[in-house]
């Protein structure tokens, strides 16, 4: 792939798909392909906020604001590198990739699922939420992947969780109205992790986009479906593709009218609303209510996280 003064040239597409959305080039690449401050969340399983926060003073971790239990630090060590991090008492993990479950806000005692949960890190984010009550599904279809999900779930003290490896879609058959809530992050063309890798680019096309689009429209009737009335499922994606946000919990609320997207603000935590239309198509009005994260306003990936109600009954 060409390079210019060492980063990566963007495939044109690409470029004009974002300046369609409305972004300014000039500020928005070079945020996105630069490295956001690295961040962990306390794991409350196997330690004590002040005690790691105490063993941890020398990186000077500063909070994100929005969840108590998330920092960033200064310089580029590597947090999977830590002790810390290998016993469990940290989770080196994107502040971004903390707040679909922020925003889910598990609690105790609950049956709650991960539908695309590998390699882990919102699967522990919610049992500690749960404090290792109630029961956590953490399901995943890939085989190669479902490794790293259990030896993190381990690694992290999680005790209450069942792995399983089924197609996501089929859960809405197998387990309709069973959860309290539901955590969909789903597969995505991945445009706003390009700071952290690039492979990405290696599969990113205007067919993987809709191909992708049409796997998220399944998956996220299935997650409805698997909701107990009066449940929250949480839809998240780490692209700015309006095809696979927008249009996604569009395609839900035309299948669900009742179905409610709610309002999000998270303290300390620079959002955008969602797009009402993408190239000539208008999407329910409801999806203003999605939450944007934008690289050039935040200091973390690209993310999208749209919190779903289903009425009670």
């Amino acid at each position: 792939m060409a390079a210019r003064r060492g980063k990566p040239d963007l495939p044109p597409l690409m470029l004009s798909r974002f300046e369609e959305m409305g972004f300014d080039l000039s500020q928005f690449v070079p945020a996105l392909l630069r490295p956001p401050s690295q961040t962990f969340r306390i794991n409350t399983l196997k330690a004590e906020r002040e005690q790691v926060l105490k063993s941890l003073s020398y990186l000077e971790p500063e909070p994100v604001g929005w969840n108590d239990l998330v920092f960033r630090v200064k310089g580029r060590l590597k947090l999977g590198n830590l002790l810390e991090h290998f016993l469990g008492l940290i989770y080196a993990q994107d502040s971004s990739s903390t707040i679909p479950v922020t925003v889910l806000d598990p609690q105790p005692d609950e049956e709650i699922l991960d539908m695309a949960a590998a390699p882990g890190s919102k699967a522990t984010q919610i049992a500690a939420a749960m404090a290792n009550t109630g029961l956590l599904v953490a399901n995943d279809v890939s085989p190669k992947r479902i490794p790293s999900l259990t030896a993190n779930l381990d690694r992290s003290g999680v005790l209450n969780t069942v792995v399983t490896r089924l197609p996501g879609q089929a859960y809405g058959h197998i387990a309709a109205e069973r959860f309290d809530r539901v955590l969909i992050d789903a597969p995505c063309s991945s445009e706003g992790t390009l700071s952290r890798s690039l492979k990405a680019l290696e599969i990113w096309s205007k067919s993987a986009i809709k191909r992708l689009s049409a796997t998220q429209r399944n998956l996220i009737l299935s997650a409805y479906y698997c909701l107990k009335p009066g449940g929250v499922m949480v839809y998240s994606t780490c692209t700015f593709a309006p095809e696979e946000n927008e249009g996604t919990v569009s395609h839900l609320l035309d299948k669900f009218p009742d179905a409610i997207v709610e309002p999000t603000d998270l303290e300390g935590l620079k959002t955008q609303p969602g797009f009402s239309e993408w190239r000539g198509e208008e999407f329910n009005p409801a999806v203003k209510n999605i939450l944007r994260l934008f690289p050039h306003e935040h200091d973390g990936e690209g993310f999208c996280v749209a919190r779903i109600t289903k009425p009670k009954r």
